[in-house]
Formats: C-alpha cells, structure tokens, sequence
C-alpha cells in the first residue's frame, strides 16, 4: 500500500547574503584609484511551486530542513559576488502553508503558483557605494544580511468540486469507479480506502469535474476519532457533496441516522461546512428499501433543501442521474474555495533606533544623510516593497533623522542622498 502524508511540520532557511568587500585600487601609473570594493552576492531564497504530479508530501517525510545556497562575498575591482541559488520545492496541488506557532494561513497553493517561503538575505555594499565628496577613502563595508528562516506546517486540502462522503461500507468506492476511471481498491470490509481517491467524472463536450472519495467517517470523526483529522480537511475545499447511504440497512444501521452522524461530524470539525449543499444518494437499491424509511429521508431532505437520488452502485443503476444533478449543481456554485493569507509577519527588528547619530551634510546641491547605523539599516530595505517602504519611515521619524534633515536646511524637492539610494524630499 502506498503511504499517504497530507500533512508534516519542516524548517526552511534562505542564504545569507555575502560580504561587501573593502578594496582600493592600486594599480601603478593609476593616482588616486579610490574604493573599488564590489557587493556581496544575495542570498539564494526558498521557492514552493505546484507540482501536478505529486498528490502526497511524503517527500517530506524524512527530509525536514531545507537550506537554500548562501550568496558569495564580492570582491576588489568591484567584482559583485555570485547570487546563492534558490532552493526550489515541488508540494502538491491544494498544500496550504501555515505557520508552524500559530497554525495561521501564510499561503494557499491551491493553483500553477509560485511562492517564496522565506527570502535569501541582500548581499552587503562594498566600500565603493560609501565615498562621498567628504570621505573619499571608507574603509568600510556593509556585511551580508542574513536570510529569513521559519518553521511551517504543510497541509494539503485537495482540490475536488465533489466530495463523496459516507459512512465506511455505503459504497463511495463503487460509486467513484462507476463515475470515473478512478480504481480504488474494494472489498467487503471497513477502511478499505486509507488514502482519499480522487477521480476525474467526464461530461459532454469536454466539461469535466473532480470528485473525491474520503473514507474515515465515523461517528467521532471530527473530534480526530477513526481517520476524522487526517480526511476531514480533504472536505473544505468541497463545493457540493454527494452522501452516499445505505438505503438497505444491509450493515444494521438506520439510513436517517446514518444521514444526521455524518452532518454532526462535518459540523464540529468545521460548521461552515454544513452550509454546502449536498445530494442524499440513497445507495444499494438492489437490496431492496423500506418505504417508511425512504420516506422519512425525503422528509429530511425536503427540511434541509438537499437533493434526494437512489441508485445502485453495484449494478451502476442511477449512477448517472446524480451526476447530471451534480453537474448541474456545480454550474450555479462559487469555483473552490481558496484560503486567504492570515499570517501577519513580525516587525523586522525589536531595536529601537530613538536618539541615533545622524549627520546632514550639504554637498554640489546635494544632501547626505550619513551615520554608522544608518549604512546598516538602509541595507535592510527594499524599496519596492510597500511594507518596507513604510517601516522605513517610521524608523526615520523615531530616529530623529526628518527633524535632523530640516534643522540643517533640507526642503520640498531638495535632493536627498541615503547611502547611494537618492530621492526628492518631500515634507
């Protein structure tokens, strides 16, 4: 039997960013070279894509680290360092990426997407981007940053518009054979499925729709008894369900009480979930149906809204009436249900940057804005990040350095010069 693992906990780690370097130019017949120290490489980052292909993350089953490559240290003669190389994971379609401590969503790969994990750190300046017309000679560098690092939970929620749920021994597996190419193995005994099947159902003019068969419903499922917590999640993605029941009684229990034990577990495990809409497939047919029973189910079902078929799975009678309905069901339904990201990423630092040192400085109609924390921090910025961009200004107002720029005289529209990253100031 194939192992099944739909979810796992692993570490993953971008590279550091290498050191810039500090280096002078020293060739003969060359007066005064200055700095030619080059940047260092950044950091290679940690990269999750959908990989079709895959439908389990027992990849991760032992392997449980992953570290992308560090980014080189630049050089003299302005030589930048080699990048780290992205450290690129394949997960299933449907793997919902959470953070490990608080269990909240940071990403859904539920489509063809891409997304970076954790992201390698920015090589460090080398001593050229540091000359200014007042120090022509740095003799310093800015060292690499290093890249982030998290602990994350993988959970795959897969991605079926039908959920075909049931009781053990209903006939789900029968059911899904009979509806698609899917083969699951069947037999007359409980939990025969231990790993939910997916199914391809094929309609006229090539419309199709996926339905999966997720055994371990028992009564207790969703407070984890049976295989409730390892199955259940497979449901939320679920935009219709087919609940198939044995209208027979052939395993000596109440086909109405079947019905309820299975909506009560959907319940606890996720109340939303009782809110999709559901076909009650009366299943079993060829064993024969007390009236009163069926009529009792009617009743319910007329309550609750749903759709009521019977069919026998067996001698595949029936079986195509309920995916006509399903199909017309699912045309008038939201497409799958997509997490939305929860995770809120900490503040980048916890230092506090009240009463720094900060020097402002006039040169060729150009301000510079020096200090040692502050050739730092800048390296700590990507301002085409809109999130970083707004840390950034906080920082320089707690720092002191917009009251420091307008006691020396900075205006609207006056050029501002940070460590090599320039722009109009505006008050």
């Amino acid at each position: 039997m194939a192992l099944f693992v739909d979810k796992t906990d692993i570490y993953v780690k971008a590279g550091k960013g290498g050191n810039g370097a500090v280096s002078f130019r020293r060739e003969k017949y060359v007066a005064k070279g200055g700095p030619d120290g080059g940047d260092g490489g950044h950091g290679g980052s940690v990269v999750f894509v959908v990989d079709q292909g895959e439908d389990t993350l027992v990849r991760f089953r032992y392997a449980r680290k992953f570290i992308a490559e560090n980014g080189e240290d630049g050089r003299g003669k302005r030589f930048h360092g080699k990048n780290g190389q992205d450290l690129v994971i394949p997960v299933p379609p449907g793997t919902v990426i959470r953070d490990k401590e608080t269990g909240k969503v940071i990403f859904d790969m539920s489509r063809d997407k891409t997304f970076v994990a954790a992201k390698g750190g920015r090589g460090g300046w080398g001593n050229t981007h540091f000359a200014t017309p007042t120090r022509q000679i740095p003799r310093f560098a800015n060292p690499g940053l290093p890249g982030e690092e998290r602990e994350i939970t993988l959970e795959i929620k897969m991605l079926a518009d039908v959920g075909l749920i049931g009781l053990p021994s209903v006939g789900k597996s029968t059911f899904i054979s009979r509806a698609s190419a899917a083969r699951p193995k069947v037999a007359a005994y409980h939990f025969t499925t231990l790993s939910p099947v997916l199914g391809v159902v094929r309609l006229p003019g090539e419309r199709h729709f996926v339905m999966a068969d997720l055994p371990g419903l028992i009564e207790g499922a969703g407070e984890g008894a049976g295989l409730g917590f390892e199955f259940l999640r497979h449901v939320q993605r679920c935009r219709l369900f087919i609940h198939l029941v044995d209208g027979a009684g052939s395993e000596g229990r109440d086909p109405l009480e079947d019905i309820q034990t299975i909506n009560r577990e959907l319940e606890r495990y996720d109340p939303e979930l009782i809110t999709r809409p559901q076909i009650i497939a009366l299943n079993k047919e060829d064993l024969g149906f007390d009236p009163a029973v069926v009529e009792k189910v009617k009743a319910l079902c007329d309550e609750k809204g749903w759709r009521l078929f019977t069919l026998s799975a067996q001698n595949n009678a029936g079986v195509q009436a309920i995916i006509d309905a399903a199909a017309e069901m699912l045309d008038a339904l939201p497409g799958l249900v997509e997490y939305e990201p929860e995770f809120i990423p900490p503040e980048k630092t916890e230092e506090s940057y009240a009463g720094k040192r900060t020097t402002v400085t006039r040169e060729d109609g150009t301000w510079y804005v020096e200090g040692e924390w502050l050739a730092q921090f800048i390296q700590k910025i990507n301002f085409s990040d809109r999130d970083d961009v707004r840390f950034f200004q906080r920082v320089m107002r707690e720092a002191g350095v917009e009251d420091a720029m307008r006691d020396a005289g900075v205006k609207d529209g006056d050029t501002v010069n940070i460590y090599g990253v320039e722009f109009d100031y505006v008050y």
